[in-house]
């Protein structure tokens, strides 16, 4: 398999690893350089850059590509760092591994992808949300203004990023190196496109918000186009499943093991 397919098995497991998720030391929004995207036609996004300590252009490093949950939109280009994406850029994980971390700040009311969140399934729009466009031409930038390992691009996000986790790797299945979803849904008549794709997808049992049933599609989809993605699903957990899977011991070294082709 891709990845680990555990699951915490006790409310008492999930009390304590969201404990310690809530009570780790997070960086500020001040630790990642504020930037904008403008397109040729004027729209502009918001997103947050975070660099390496100690950068050197004469190597190569990888990058992390965070999109936020509906909570997080606005223009403060602020709401988006710290619920989450923080993780990757604390001190001990840098130090092992040292990456550029990517966060897209979303406008209020629009999102990564445009479908509904509640509903049992999904068909992907033909062209990228006006923000998922902007945030593309970004990576973009980011990849020719930076010494980017181009076979270490990993995606991850939650809730409405989630979503929009699953419809960048499906609109662009040979780009990436790997990708972790949390309580996100996407197309399952997509899933032929990234079954050799490493993916390690999390899920709250009892989310009320996005339904499991989102999550698992994906992945059953993916096994029978012969893939092997990983899977964890918390049980008497809700929406609030991103704690857990950002928490998980062998996430940072799986995700940080992946190289595209291999």
């Amino acid at each position: 398999m891709h990845g680990p397919a555990s699951a915490f098995s006790s409310v008492i497991l999930f009390a304590l690893t969201a404990s310690l998720f809530l009570s780790q030391p997070v960086r500020a929004a001040d630790d990642f350089e504020p930037r904008v995207q403008k397109s040729a036609d004027n729209k502009s996004l918001p997103y947050r850059l975070f660099k390496p300590k100690d950068y050197d252009a004469n190597k190569k490093y990888p990058l992390v590509i965070f999109f936020h949950g509906a909570g997080e939109r606005g223009d403060d280009n602020q709401r988006q760092v710290g619920n989450g994406v923080e993780i990757f850029a604390r001190a001990e994980n840098q130090a092992k591994n040292p990456c550029f971390i990517f966060a897209p700040q979303c406008p209020a009311g629009k999102q990564w992808v445009d479908v509904p969140w509640a509903d049992d399934g999904e068909v992907q729009p033909a062209e990228p949300s006006e923000p998922m466009k902007l945030a593309i031409e970004a990576i973009d930038a980011i990849q020719k203004e930076f010494s980017i390992d181009a076979d270490r691009l990993y995606v991850t996000g939650l809730s409405m990023g989630g979503f929009g986790t699953w419809d960048l790797i499906t609109r662009f299945p040979d780009r990436f190196a790997a990708a972790v979803p949390i309580c996100g849904g996407g197309d399952e008549k997509q899933a032929a496109k990234i079954a050799k794709l490493p993916i390690w997808a999390f899920h709250g049992a009892i989310d009320n918000v996005v339904k499991p049933i989102r999550s698992r599609n994906m992945i059953q989809a993916l096994r029978e186009a012969g893939g092997q993605p990983g899977h964890t699903e918390y049980p008497s957990v809700g929406h609030f499943s991103w704690g857990l899977a950002y928490n998980e011991p062998e996430l940072m070294p799986w995700l940080f093991a992946q190289h595209r082709g291999k």
